[in-house]
């Protein structure tokens, strides 16, 4: 046999291998891709799905794609803190992941051709802070209208109320 003809036999069998190889690897991530196994937290977003129950935490927690608990955490706060504190941390983390004000561009001098890069911002982080506070601000919103809610009549009054001894 000649040398290119070897050359391109040994080409073709690789290309043939690679592609086999290719193929293999993409029905193993389809089938990956299918499969959630059971107790996964990567595959939920945020305990929603389990945020099955007829209650109101669970229905804010479908609402808002956010467990209260989450929400905490991304506002860096205790459970049962006031809202004054919810709003000083959101307003703080809002303008720290905003965009900041770009500089004044120079008129004059060496440096007015060049325009410095635009400030980077996180509007991920920021649209996260903003669910946050409004998760919070739900369930407190759900509290004080239970706390103000009169409690439920009772019913008719058992015993000898009225009757004879």
């Amino acid at each position: 046999m000649s040398a290119p003809k070897i050359i391109i036999q040994i080409l073709v069998t690789g290309a043939q291998i690679f592609g086999k190889a290719l193929f293999e690897a993409g029905k193993q991530a389809a089938k990956n891709a299918k499969h959630t196994p059971e107790g996964a937290i990567g595959s939920d977003i945020a305990g929603v799905r389990n945020a099955t129950s007829g209650s109101l935490t669970d229905k804010l927690t479908r609402e808002h794609r956010m467990t209260l608990d989450e929400a905490h955490l991304i506002l860096n706060l205790k459970q049962g803190e006031s809202l004054e504190n919810v709003l000083k941390n959101y307003e703080h983390l809002f303008k720290v992941n905003g965009p900041r004000p770009a500089p004044d561009p120079p008129t004059t001098g060496a440096k007015a051709g060049k325009q410095p890069a635009p400030p980077t911002h996180s509007h991920y982080l920021q649209s996260k802070v903003v669910r946050a506070r409004e998760r919070i601000e739900a369930e407190m919103r759900v509290a004080k209208e239970e706390d103000s809610m009169p409690p439920p009549p009772s019913g008719p009054a058992q015993g000898n109320a009225g009757g004879s001894s």
